[in-house]
């Protein structure tokens, strides 16, 4: 049986964080997730994470490459404001109804209130993905010039 061809992992890390971003974008429209500035936040991360990570996938130079992992720390950071904002009106509201809750009873109504307290975390995650896509990439070596063969 011959040996097939090396899978190059790189591109597929690529896809996959673009595909995340399409995904996280169609799922903030259909949430009607942009009533308030702070709402905007992620769909203007998002849209500069589909335009970096668009011409990274065309031009992988060490510029377009700062560029994406610049974007890429923002999702991250987003990802994790988002995570206290949701757990944070979660928890206005749930002392809103009952000002009494304490302990774990408050911490399971935080996470589980009408705001996805994790959700962001999709976030998060596509900015690490990100992340290592750009860990050690051949583009950002010191002079060297993209080779469509290595990346």
């Amino acid at each position: 049986m011959p040996a097939s061809a090396p899978v190059k992992m790189r591109p597929l890390l690529l896809a996959l964080v673009v595909f995340g971003a399409v995904g996280l974008v169609l799922e903030l429209v259909l949430q009607e997730h942009y009533e308030s500035p702070w709402q905007w936040a992620p769909l203007v991360v998002l849209a500069a994470a589909l335009a970096t990570g668009s011409v990274a996938w065309r031009r992988p130079g060490s510029r377009t490459l700062g560029a994406f992992r610049a974007v890429m720390v923002l999702c991250l950071v987003a990802g994790l404001v988002g995570v206290v904002l949701h757990l944070k009106g979660n928890l206005e509201f749930a002392l809103e109804r009952d000002p009494e809750l304490t302990g774990l009873e408050l911490i399971w109504k935080c996470l589980r209130g009408a705001t996805p307290a994790l959700a962001p975390g999709a976030m998060a995650q596509l900015g690490l993905l990100g992340l290592v896509y750009t860990y050690r990439h051949p583009a950002l070596a010191r002079g060297a010039y993209p080779d469509p063969e290595i990346v």
